[in-house]
C-alpha cells in the first residue's frame, strides 16, 4: 500500500462522516431523543401521568368494572377516556381518525398496522360488518408504504362458542356447520382481498381452547395464498410450551405442500386466563413453567426462522429488548439486509417507543399495531393493555424511567 493510500484509508475509516458503526452501537435502546422525538412536551407529560396511574395495581383492577358501569348507565366519561388512555393506545374511532397517528409514526419511519379492535360480539350481522371493516383496512393500506400489514381476529368474524365446540371435537349441528362455513368464507374473503391488493394479513392468536381451529384456518389460507409470496401469517404464542414445535411442524407442512410459511411470533396475551382455566377444569396448563422457558422458546423460534429465511416470513412482535437485539444480530450474522421484506419488528402503539423508533432509525422494518374502533367496543383491549403493563415484570417501570429520562433531557 502506498503511503498516500494509507493516509486516505485512515481518514475515511476514522472520520465521522465515513465511519461505519457496529450494529450494537447503532442500536441504542436507551436513546430517548430518538424514541420520543415525535412526542410533544404535552404528549410526553400525558404519557408520564398515564403510566403513573397504570402502575397502581389497585386502580388497574378496580378501573375496568367502574368504567364499564359508568359507560353502561350513560355517564359522560367517554370524553375523558378518549383524551387519556384511548388517545395513548388507539389511533381513533374510525380509519380516517387514524390518519394523524399514521403520519406521526411515518415521520419516524415506523409503519402502521390498522387493527379494528372490536371483540366479544355474537351476532352474524356484526360479524359481516367486521369482515367488511377489515377489508376496508386492507383497501386503505394498499399502495401506501406507511401501512405494510393488516390483521384480524377470527373471533371478530365468528362466534367464540362455535370455535370452542370445534376445538373440543364436538360434532356440529347442521345449523352450526352452516355458521362455521360462513366463518371460513369470511376468512377466505379477507385473505383473498389481501392477495389481490398485494398486502400482508396476520391472523391473531387467541385462547388455547379455540386456537387449534384458528391454526387450521390459517394454514388453509396459506395453502391458498402463500405460494409465490407471504400473504397470510399465523400467530404463535411462545408462552405456550407446545408452540415452538407447532411452528416447526407447520414449516415442514409448508415445505411439503409447496407454500411459504408466515410466522408472527409473540410471547402471548392470555397467560393468567390460561392458568386459571386449566386449574379450574383440571387439565395440564399449556403455559410454560416460567418466563425463562418462554424467552428461550421465543429466541429459538427467531433463530429457526432466520435459518429458513428463504421460505419463512416473520413478524417479531415483542416488547423485549433482548429478543429485538438478538434478531438484529442474527440478520447481520447471516448477512441479511436490515430491510429484508421477509422480516418485520412490531410493537403496540403507546408502548416501547424506545424499541420501535431506534430500530427504524437503524434501518429495520418496524410497524406498530394501531387499534381503532368505537370507544365502548375497544375498552376490553384498553383494559388488557393496562393490565399487561402491570403484569409484565418491569414494563411500567421501564416506560416511566424512559419518559423521565427524556423529560430531564428536555428540562420539562
Amino acid at each position: 500500500m502506498q503511503p498516500t493510500d494509507f493516509i486516505i484509508n485512515l481518514f475515511v475509516s476514522s472520520h465521522p462522516l465515513f465511519m461505519e458503526l457496529s450494529p450494537k452501537e447503532k442500536l441504542n435502546f436507551e436513546d430517548t431523543r430518538i424514541a420520543f422525538k415525535y412526542k410533544s412536551n404535552t404528549e410526553l407529560n400525558r404519557a408520564y401521568w398515564l403510566f403513573k396511574v397504570i402502575s397502581s395495581n389497585f386502580l388497574t383492577k378496580v378501573g375496568p368494572p367502574i368504567t364499564n358501569f359508568f359507560l353502561n348507565i350513560g355517564m359522560p366519561v367517554k370524553p375523558l377516556i378518549k383524551a387519556t388512555i384511548f388517545k395513548h393506545f388507539c389511533g381513533g374511532e374510525t380509519i380516517p381518525e387514524c390518519e394523524g397517528t399514521i403520519e406521526k409514526l411515518d415521520s419516524g419511519h415506523v409503519g402502521t398496522i390498522l387493527d379494528y379492535s372490536v371483540e366479544g360480539e355474537e351476532e352474524e350481522q356484526v360479524f359481516d360488518f367486521t369482515c367488511e371493516e377489515i377489508i376496508r383496512t386492507l383497501e386503505r393500506s394498499a399502495g401506501d408504504e406507511r401501512l405494510p400489514i393488516s390483521v384480524f381476529k377470527v373471533t371478530g368474524i365468528g362466534r367464540f362458542a362455535l370455535l370452542e365446540k370445534l376445538d373440543a371435537k364436538i360434532s356440529l349441528t347442521d345449523e352450526e356447520q352452516i355458521e362455521f362455513d360462513q366463518v371460513k368464507a369470511r376468512c377466505e374473503k379477507i385473505c383473498q382481498k389481501a392477495y389481490d391488493l398485494g398486502m400482508k394479513i396476520m391472523v391473531d392468536a387467541e385462547e388455547s381452547w379455540i386456537q387449534d381451529t384458528i391454526d387450521e384456518l390459517a394454514l388453509d389460507m396459506m395453502r391458498l395464498f402463500n405460494k409465490a409470496r407471504v400473504v397470510v401469517y399465523n400467530t404463535y404464542q411462545m408462552y405456550r410450551h407446545d408452540k415452538l414445535a407447532d411452528m416447526k411442524a407447520d414449516h415442514l407442512i409448508a415445505r411439503n405442500s409447496g407454500f411459504l410459511l408466515g410466522v408472527k411470533m409473540v410471547r402471548g396475551a392470555y397467560m393468567e386466563k390460561e392458568r386459571e382455566r386449566a386449574e379450574e377444569m383440571g387439565y395440564p396448563s399449556p403455559v410454560q413453567r416460567d418466563k425463562d422457558a418462554t424467552d428461550q422458546d421465543y429466541n429459538d423460534a427467531l433463530r429457526y426462522c432466520i435459518e429458513h429465511n428463504e421460505d419463512i416470513g416473520i413478524v417479531c412482535g415483542t416488547h423485549n429488548e433482548e429478543s429485538c437485539r438478538l434478531l438484529a444480530d442474527l440478520l447481520d450474522e447471516n448477512e441479511i439486509n436490515h430491510n429484508d421484506p421477509h422480516i418485520y419488528f412490531s410493537q403496540l402503539l403507546g408502548m416501547s417507543d424506545n424499541l420501535s423508533f431506534n430500530l427504524s432509525n437503524a434501518g429495520y422494518n418496524v410497524a406498530k399495531y394501531v387499534p381503532y374502533g368505537p370507544i365502548k367496543a375497544v375498552m376490553p383491549y384498553l383494559f388488557r393493555r393496562a393490565q399487561e403493563n402491570t403484569s409484565i415484570s418491569g414494563q411500567t417501570t421501564r416506560e416511566l424511567d424512559l419518559i423521565v429520562k427524556e423529560k430531564r433531557r428536555r428540562k420539562i
